[in-house]
């Protein structure tokens, strides 16, 4: 089996997650480019594989790998994502896809026209004790589900947004919301599998003194099969607190709290989920160590011709209710999805 060749736009932070993962898919897979507008962060990376460096993005396209990953700036995905894949190369994009509908419409759009796999990074899904929550809700084991939580509390100090794009509206289309919260967001409406119905959400910008974005938001989000999911997130915490969510229902709950799953099912004793300890783990904590499995998933998709499990469509999904939280906050009113 011939290996595919893999390129990286974007050397920053989370880079360090696609480094540890093509270390250990190199039975699989050759990284040939690493593009950062930065030189020396794209030069960095490029030397652990020894392939091409490169400021311009351009540069990747003329190198045409089988997968790029982009890494960039959130108002930079969907351009960079539609010019790959006219350009014949599959492309994982990080969360979030796009930051409006037009564009992750123009995504969707592009991925059908060319036929090429466009999956969207939303790597917690991959979680084993989240992989169980699905498994018991599709084997009907919670019953009915009748409603779901989430809280996250984090923190995010100045150093984070320095930046010529973060903690602004056009360059990173949001702010806790968008950025953060979007993962726990995903799962839910993943794991809740219906369509949303109505949104009702306030945003606010109370502790944070150098971004445009809030830093504060609370929603009611009301599915088609009755679920109402209320949530609330913050990034000026005094730490990363643990992320919690639960779903339950009529025979149960499910709850995560940072990476392990508790199942509490009527008439048995409760069950925990861990996840599998990390090796050479080098990222910070609260990513996790589970973009490995969502490339090795996608790479299987390309390899095969298929859909990936979480394509443009799946990744428009989350966007969408977050956009219906801003514009429910801006408009101050219930927004009606269907």
């Amino acid at each position: 089996m011939s290996k595919l060749r893999v390129g990286i736009v974007g050397c920053g932070r989370i880079s360090i997650m696609y480094k540890l993962a093509f270390q250990n898919l190199s039975d699989r897979i050759e990284v040939v480019i690493a593009v950062d507008k930065d030189l020396e962060k794209a030069k960095a990376f490029a030397a652990n594989f020894g392939c091409r460096y490169a400021d311009s993005f351009q540069e990747a396209l003329k190198e045409k790998p089988d997968v790029l990953h982009l890494c960039t700036p959130h108002f930079l995905h969907a351009s960079m994502a539609i010019e790959a894949v006219k350009a014949g190369i599959h492309v994982l994009t990080e969360k979030p896809m796009a930051i409006s509908l037009e564009d992750a419409d123009r995504m969707i759009a592009a991925e059908k026209e060319t036929g090429k796999c466009l999956g969207v990074i939303f790597q917690s899904r991959y979680e084993a004790g989240v992989q169980e929550m699905k498994r018991l809700i599709e084997a009907g084991e919670l019953g009915k589900l009748t409603g779901a939580w989430s809280t996250m509390n984090w923190s995010r100090p100045a150093a984070y947004y320095q930046s010529d794009w973060k903690g602004k509206w056009k360059g990173e289309g949001g702010g806790v919301l968008i950025d953060q919260t979007i993962h726990t967001i995903d799962m839910v409406q993943w794991l809740v599998n219906s369509r949303v119905k109505s949104v009702d959400g306030h945003i606010d910008h109370r502790a944070l003194q150098n971004i445009e974005v809030e830093d504060v938001a609370d929603a009611i989000i009301e599915f088609e099969n009755g679920v109402r999911y209320s949530l609330f997130a913050c990034n000026y915490n005094s730490y990363n607190a643990p992320i919690e969510f639960e779903i339950s229902g009529e025979k149960g709950r499910v709850r995560l709290i940072g990476d392990r799953a508790h199942i509490l099912l009527d008439g048995k004793e409760e069950y925990v989920v861990k996840p599998a300890p990390a090796v050479n783990f080098e990222g910070e904590n609260y990513w996790g160590n589970f973009h490995q499995l969502q490339l090795e998933a996608f790479y299987e998709s390309v390899r095969k011709g298929e859909t990936p499990e979480i394509d443009a469509v799946e990744g428009r999904a989350a966007l969408e209710i977050v956009l219906s939280v801003y514009k429910s906050s801006f408009e101050n009113r219930k927004i009606t999805l269907r």
